[in-house]
């Protein structure tokens, strides 16, 4: 928890004891949540946190660049902690979220796009996953 105090501290946000049980999950996790899973996950240890403190705490730290907000399919938002530059895979049949490297894909002729100012570039990719691992 000392490791999630300081970067909330760093972030310049004030550490509650809700804003660090949200931190603890969302900020370390490899999974995808949604700010239900976040609130059904925290709870098991702070039953008395509230629906609208996770939405407010998540809100508060994608504000403050702690963790990123993506719309995988239209109505359903997630939250994912790595903000280094990569894309997505969702599985449609589990509905699992992963991560692929930035540079397994080749995004080519952003500059040819006129009258455009891109600041970030995310490939969302839909499919089953095989039977087979893909190393992804």
């Amino acid at each position: 928890m000392e490791r999630v105090t300081k970067l909330l501290r760093e972030h310049h946000i004030q550490p509650s004891a809700q804003r660090v049980a949200v931190g603890g999950y969302v900020l370390f996790t490899e999974e995808h949540p949604s700010a239900e899973q976040v609130w059904e996950r925290v709870k098991e240890n702070f039953p008395w946190l509230s629906r609208a403190t996770v939405y407010n705490t998540l809100n508060l730290f994608v504000k403050k660049g702690l963790i990123r907000e993506l719309i995988i399919t239209e109505g359903k938002s997630v939250f994912d902690p790595r903000l280094d530059p990569h894309h997505h895979f969702v599985d449609e049949e589990s509905g699992d979220i992963l991560d692929i490297p930035f540079d397994t894909l080749e995004v080519r002729r952003l500059k040819d796009l006129p009258g455009l100012d891109i600041h970030e570039t995310q490939v969302i990719i839909r499919g089953r996953r095989s039977a087979a691992p893909a190393g992804v």
